[in-house]
């Protein structure tokens, strides 16, 4: 009786969730219900109910200008057609290596009417690894902005590749244009959206996500029932859509028309500005992103109305306390930190009520998915306080990896690859990979107790902590720390200030100062280039 009950509520708060985001005006769930039926849990499915509905609406606005969904279902088409004549068809893999743009969301569309699988490349790759992970996923085709022309025929001069921006007539813009193309048929089959993970610790490996059903009412509402996205919204998405994060925003903004604003490159100023300009409500950003935006002066900032922002969705790497509450200091009570991977899909979410609350913290699990942590011999961890390795069970989890590798499972749940505990309210806090601890002289050792630690202290920045070997422990700890612009601290200052705080065996063994830490695309920090350093 009681598992009865309980899916009824779950059920009743899913259509809620979707009655508050304007998801049941009968012209919106009608034609979102057909496109979904029609052409599965695709961009192009959201892309296509959007231009039935809201055909004059701005769907795009980039450094180029403004699209129309209209606009881009029409070109989606005609370059669903040039790519065909390429030898793309249903679950033909093809490599995509574009920044946000109106070429990256017309890629993906145009890709999703063939049926094709969508390999997402790291715009960080470099020309080796870029030829490397495209031999390996099988991809004959590459798709890429004109800045990667170089690098791409040195390191993979036998792959066919077309040039998503460039002015060529060779190019995308100009066979697109030339096209008369018509309206796309459905595929006869899906093929896979292929996201890799990070590599910020070795080789990057393909998770693959399958387009083939469509999740259950309250699997697809989960988000919205914890974050407040409406039909119609303004989105910048200054995050990359070949990330987690990014294609999440997209896929959101697809399904529930939302006018995407976004720039090729980050710049904090300018992200900014177009909030004000455009009057934008919803934003999409990795932390580093709203760490680089606080770290703006006022006075540059002074003129930018930005009050119409009313929810900024952050993910992708560890959210500080005091960067959350930093950031709502100065622009409001609208950050949503949510917590998961590309493996395990969305797994928590803190809301700005949670962060005022348990600053750091992940928050608290999504309605239908299951976040447990376990110990060291497998055994369920509840109490309070009390670290575990994190897994998560969730009906939006990746399929495996390409390489036919999956993550470790424990009763059906996939492990998230990091360590937590509980707060007595329930709350989940994020202690770091659950392969950072390390063991010196006899004591086990979390790199991110010290790295939150430290970046929490006045006079610095940010700063990453690892653990390296060490002849007398087995290992230490090293720390590198980026200061505030005009601040000054030593080295014995910083390890003075860890031994005020925290246990004698958790002090840094060495400090070195760094102008910047080493970063990729999407604002992880490259702990394989910190351990060279070291």
């Amino acid at each position: 009786m009681f598992p009865l009950l309980d899916r009824v509520r779950l059920h009743v708060e899913a259509v809620d969730a979707l009655r508050r985001a304007g998801m049941l005006n009968p012209q919106v769930a009608l034609r979102t219900a057909k496109s979904l039926r029609t052409w599965g849990p695709t961009l192009a499915a959201g892309y296509l109910a959007s231009a039935e509905r809201r055909p004059d609406a701005t769907a795009v606005i980039d450094d180029e200008g403004a699209m129309t969904f209209a606009e881009l279902d029409h070109r989606s088409d005609q370059l669903a057609d040039v790519l065909r004549t390429h030898g793309i068809e249903a679950k033909t893999p093809v490599g995509l290596l574009a920044r946000n743009s109106r070429w990256f969301v017309l890629s993906v569309v145009a890709l999703d009417k063939l049926g094709a699988t969508v390999l997402y490349m790291n715009t960080g790759f470099a020309g080796p690894q870029l030829a490397d992970v495209m031999h390996r996923e099988g991809c004959g085709l590459l798709l890429h902005d004109a800045e990667f022309s170089e690098a791409v025929a040195t390191h993979a001069p036998d792959l066919t590749a077309l040039v998503t921006d460039g002015n060529d007539p060779a190019d995308l813009p100009a066979l697109v244009q030339a096209s008369m193309a018509g309206r796309q048929s459905p595929p006869d089959a899906h093929g896979r959206q292929v996201i890799l993970t990070s590599g910020t610790t070795g080789v990057p490996k393909g998770a693959a996500r399958s387009l083939d059903h469509i999740p259950d009412l309250v699997t697809t509402t989960s988000l919205l029932q914890r974050v407040p996205f409406h039909v119609g919204d303004v989105h910048v998405v200054p995050a990359p859509m070949f990330h987690s994060l990014g294609n999440a925003a997209l896929l959101m903004g697809a399904q529930m028309s939302h006018t995407l604003v976004m720039t090729r490159r980050f710049d904090p100023a300018k992200v900014l500005r177009l909030i004000a300009d455009h009057d934008v409500r919803v934003m999409t950003a990795v932390p580093v992103m709203l760490q680089r935006m606080v770290a703006l002066d006022e006075a540059e900032t002074a003129d930018v109305d930005v009050s119409a922002l009313d929810v900024v969705f952050c993910s992708g790497s560890a959210l500080p306390g005091s960067l959350a509450l930093t950031w709502m200091d100065r622009f409001g009570d609208n950050l949503y930190n949510m917590y998961g991977s590309t493996e395990v899909a969305a797994a928590t979410i803190a809301t700005p009520a949670d962060l005022r609350a348990a600053p750091g913290t992940a928050g608290r699990p999504l309605n239908g998915v299951d976040v447990r942590l376990y110990d060291d011999h497998d055994q369920v961890v509840t109490d309070a306080g009390v670290d575990g390795r994190i897994f998560v069970g969730s009906g939006l989890r990746f399929d495996g990896y390409t390489n036919g590798q999956t993550k470790a499972a424990i009763d059906g749940l996939l492990s998230s690859g990091d360590l937590g505990h509980w707060d007595d309210d329930g709350r989940l806090f994020v202690g770091g990979r659950d392969d950072d601890m390390i063991v010196s002289g006899g004591e086990n050792l979390y790199p991110r107790e010290v790295e939150d630690l430290l970046a929490d202290h006045p006079s610095i920045h940010e700063a990453a902590v690892i653990g390296v070997d060490d002849a007398e422990f087995g290992k230490r700890l090293v720390a590198f720390v980026v200061l505030e612009a005009g601040k000054k601290l030593s080295e014995e200052e910083v390890k003075a200030h860890v031994k005020a705080n925290l246990a004698n065996y958790k002090v840094p063994r060495s400090v070195t100062f760094l102008d910047e830490l080493p970063r990729n695309a999407t604002g992880k920090v490259l702990k394989r280039e910190l351990n060279e350093l070291a």
